[in-house]
């Protein structure tokens, strides 16, 4: 399975001539959920690898919890300096223009999908309409559309 998500997560970024795409795992405990990031392609480094995040908290947390996609052009005029330590995926790979989406299975949020660039104002509502419009199909074996919406 691991290498399928890798595969396709590759085949992302190369359809749309992405710079990075990343999926979280789930990671459900008694108290809380933690979301990691588990694939990446077109990352700096390993970092991304180390950040855990809450649900509610961060790009993936956000998305995961509300359950809709997020739509950034430019991270830059979105997020200010002193708001940048609650989104740490944006500032470890450089991220300026980006989506996540929600990965559902069974009506329940199952991951996140973050797709960027790190040159602003490249994910363009044009180009994020057109993920979204294919999402179900590029992540045909993790993804199911029962709840999303725009």
């Amino acid at each position: 399975m691991a290498r399928s998500i890798q595969r396709m997560i590759e085949n992302i970024k190369e359809k749309y001539a992405l710079d990075f795409v990343a999926v979280t795992n789930v990671y459900m405990q008694p108290y809380e959920t933690n979301l990691r990031w588990e694939y990446a392609v077109g990352n700096i480094g390993e970092r991304f690898k180390r950040i855990v995040l809450k649900s509610g908290k961060g790009i993936a947390g956000i998305v995961y919890k509300t359950g809709k996609p997020m739509h950034v052009e430019n991270t830059e005029e979105a997020f200010t300096d002193d708001m940048l330590f609650n989104y740490p995926i944006i500032v470890s790979e450089k991220i300026k223009s980006m989506c996540a989406i929600p990965l559902y299975e069974q009506n329940r949020v199952k991951g996140v999908v973050l797709l960027g660039f790190r040159e602003k104002d490249k994910m363009t509502i044009e180009l994020y309409d057109k993920i979204l419009g294919n999402i179900e199909a590029d992540f045909q074996y993790i993804y199911h559309k029962e709840m999303v919406t725009k």
